[in-house]
């Protein structure tokens, strides 16, 4: 890999996938030592990798990886070991050895870093009790409650707590109703406006993430 960035780029990068949230240059001072400033921010930003930008009163810079970042730190996961840097420190090496086995995890479970380091998602205390039935008539159930049209589109981030059931176990619905072309799944179009539950909701097919749900009609 030939455009492998910095060192500590890099270690901004994971800091900012860990804590999955907008991160003020003096939190990310108290976390890693330094700042995020400079010739480091603005080739993250010119990526695309973050969103940074000063805020409040005193205009100091806040960042947060945008969906090319979080794809940049999933490819990462993949590297054998950091870049090549003068006095690099044995404690380098030793992280990818921990990022290697994350990134087996993912892949064997298919799984998503924003499952893992995203905010979590709280479910209601009053939430209804999921429908009864079989799990494919529970989505159809469910569907027809939200979709304001015909075939129209449903979030999945809306859909999801209405059916009471595992993520792996609707997934595996979904995917096989969109394999016999019962039900579409696409993604987003304006990624701007995705909350961090609907990329936790999304369901992953063919290498890509998928947000909206649409049923045909019995």
């Amino acid at each position: 890999m030939t455009d492998r960035l910095a060192h500590k780029q890099i270690a901004a990068m994971f800091t900012l996938m860990v804590l999955g949230r907008e991160v003020p240059n003096q939190e990310l001072e108290e976390v890693v030592g330094f700042t995020l400033t400079g010739p480091e921010r603005t080739g993250l930003k010119d990526l695309g990798y973050i969103l940074s930008d000063r805020t409040g009163p005193r205009r100091s810079y806040v960042h947060q990886l945008s969906d090319d970042g979080w794809a940049w730190c999933e490819k990462e996961l993949s590297e054998s070991g950091p870049p090549p840097q003068r006095g690099q420190s044995p404690l380098a090496s030793a992280l990818y050895v921990l990022l290697g086995g994350l990134n087996e995890y993912l892949r064997r479970e298919d799984k998503r870093l924003f499952e893992v380091f995203g905010p979590a998602v709280e479910t209601p205390v009053d939430a209804p009790p999921a429908p009864e039935g079989d799990l494919e008539t529970r989505i159809r159930v469910a569907y027809s409650e939200l979709v304001r049209e015909p075939r129209g589109w449903v979030a999945l981030v809306d859909l999801r707590p209405k059916l009471g059931a595992p993520a792996s176990e609707v997934d595996a619905v979904l995917k096989e109703l969109s394999r016999t072309g019962k039900a579409h799944l696409v993604p987003e179009d304006n990624r701007k406006v995705l909350t961090p539950a609907d990329r936790e909701a999304a369901i992953r097919i063919g290498g890509e993430d998928n947000h909206l749900l649409s049923i045909e009609a019995l």
